[in-house]
């Protein structure tokens, strides 16, 4: 999978690199960059201005805007406009809440069917993620990284988990981007992806819950600290 939006029902795009309408190719560039910072949180958005950043006219970017309000990333406010959805340390608790309610239940469902070949996968997306990331790349990374844990979901068999998870994952991408990990915290990161895999190659699906709460709950806690200091 070579890109993000790939991996989500509900991303802007059609999964296949191609936008079918302007709204369409307004969207996943205004998703890119929200999720990659390129818009701080609270910062608006102009409806002009960004008409004017993708060559397009007025309605295209309202339309884009739309649909990333319904992923939660972008706040439309009545009479005023837009703006990126702020970050605070009440809305990430709540996100990882949420995150902590749903992943280690789908993992643990992916692990009692998963298969070799889904491993090998889910193998192949991981060894690229610490590549890209050791290298620098940060989007790739982060892509990379998405992919892995989604390639997990997706064993669950689960159309409406996964749907349910996307959101709070995009949400929870805006933090990791403002609160990056030194080298011990993504070394640990690392070992935890690793116990996850493992335990589903295992069908333990006990274990693969109990590693995705340490993993989500050691990079919750990561981020409060870094937006408490």
């Amino acid at each position: 999978m070579s890109s993000t939006s790939q991996l989500f029902e509900l991303s802007p795009g059609d999964g296949s690199g191609f936008q079918r309408t302007l709204a369409d190719r307004v969207a996943v560039e205004l998703h890119r960059a929200i999720l990659g910072g390129d818009f701080e949180a609270g910062s608006w958005l102009r409806i002009q201005e960004l008409a004017e950043q993708y060559e397009t006219s007025a309605m295209p970017v309202r339309e884009a805007l739309r649909r990333l309000g319904a992923l939660g990333l972008v706040e439309v406010v009545p009479h005023r406009g837009a703006r990126v959805a702020e970050l605070s340390v009440v809305d990430l608790e709540d996100t990882y809440a949420t995150r902590l309610a749903l992943e280690p239940v789908i993992v643990a469902a992916a692990a009692r069917q998963f298969t070799p070949e889904q491993g090998g996968e889910a193998g192949v997306a991981l060894e690229r993620h610490e590549r890209l990331l050791h290298g620098g790349e940060v989007d790739a990374a982060r892509a990379a990284h998405t992919e892995f844990h989604f390639l997990l979901y997706r064993a669950s068999g689960s159309r409406w988990m996964l749907r349910a998870i996307e959101p709070v994952w995009q949400n929870s991408e805006r933090y990791r981007f403002a609160s990056p990990g030194d080298a011990e915290a993504l070394a640990r990161s690392h070992t935890e992806h690793t116990e996850i895999l493992q335990a589903c190659l295992d069908h333990d699906a006990g274990a693969a819950a109990r590693a995705m709460r340490r993993h989500l709950t050691g990079a919750k806690e990561r981020m409060r600290r870094a937006m408490t200091v």
